[in-house]
């Protein structure tokens, strides 16, 4: 078994009709049989995931229902009871959030962990820094990381009008954008995003899934909690349902409709008889 921090190669998403897309049919991540305790709590018990290149996956439940353990277990903030986790074909042990990252697994949390007293640049690069070489020393390259910044924030068409400002003067909106737009800058293969609009208007919500939706086109797999099922319809391609910490059932969005997966919210039973639903993609492909 391979470990997350060796792995050095990335493989090229596919394009198709204009849409740049992985293989449909091979999951980038494959998470199986997942468990973890917490004392004489059981907060996952034997769930799996699959995550696919160029797509949006919710995972939608009610509260204690397991969704944050499960993305940290893959983002490496939590450390696994039981199961196994597969990139790209291959085994990998995520043990720490510097695994994940060596994978291209960035997550946003819910606080952003910005840095209120510090630009955009200074934040896009925090932890990162870009360096260059003076006489007797080594000095932060401003310059590079202002221009690298404004080449991301074009790119994913984001406004805003002076990235020398403080983010604590900006508003929530425009945080949570330079909190996706630094996982972007450092070849994420996979964001994921937990309540990523929880404190945001409607105005700003509009404008993270946009961004969202470009984070798709653009290739990259989405993993994302949201307690909101308008939402995830309107902006989703998979949405998997836990309850209690067990995976209920697995869907694509147009396989399945608000009320069915509120049902399975609640009552924690599939609709074909309580096992969990599998994709009639992976089911062909297998």
């Amino acid at each position: 078994m391979r470990e997350a921090s060796h792995v050095a190669s990335r493989t090229d998403p596919k394009e198709s009709g204009g849409r740049i897309m992985g293989d449909s049919n091979k999951p980038l991540v494959e998470m199986r049989g997942i468990s973890k305790r917490y004392g004489g709590i059981q907060a996952l018990q034997r769930v799996d995931l699959d995550v696919f290149l160029g797509e949006v996956h919710a995972v939608v439940g009610d509260n204690a229902a397991g969704k944050s353990t499960l993305v940290k277990t893959l983002a490496g903030a939590v450390l696994k009871d039981e199961g196994t986790i597969s990139f790209d074909g291959q085994p990998v042990e995520i043990r720490e959030p510097r695994d994940a990252k060596a994978l291209g697994i960035e997550t946003v949390y819910q606080d952003l962990a910005l840095a209120d007293n510090l630009d955009v640049p200074a934040n896009v690069f925090l932890g990162r820094e870009a360096t260059r070489r003076g006489p007797l020393a080594w000095f932060l390259d401003n310059r590079r990381m202002e221009q690298e910044s404004r080449k991301l924030l074009s790119k994913l068409k984001i406004n805003i009008p002076n990235i020398r400002q403080q983010v604590r003067f900006m508003s929530g909106g425009q945080r949570q954008s330079i909190a996706l737009a630094r996982c972007v800058c450092f070849n994420a293969r996979i964001v994921i995003l937990d309540e990523p609009t929880a404190a945001l208007g409607v105005a700003e919500t509009g404008k993270v899934y946009a961004l969202i939706r470009d984070m798709r086109e653009h290739g990259l797999a989405v993993l994302l909690i949201s307690h909101n099922l308008n939402h995830v319809f309107d902006n989703c391609d998979r949405i998997t349902v836990l309850k209690t910490g067990r995976l209920v059932a697995s869907r694509r969005v147009e396989a399945t409709s608000q009320d069915e997966v509120l049902r399975m919210i609640v009552t924690g039973v599939a609709e074909n008889g309580g096992q969990p639903l599998r994709d009639p993609t992976r089911m062909a492909a297998e």
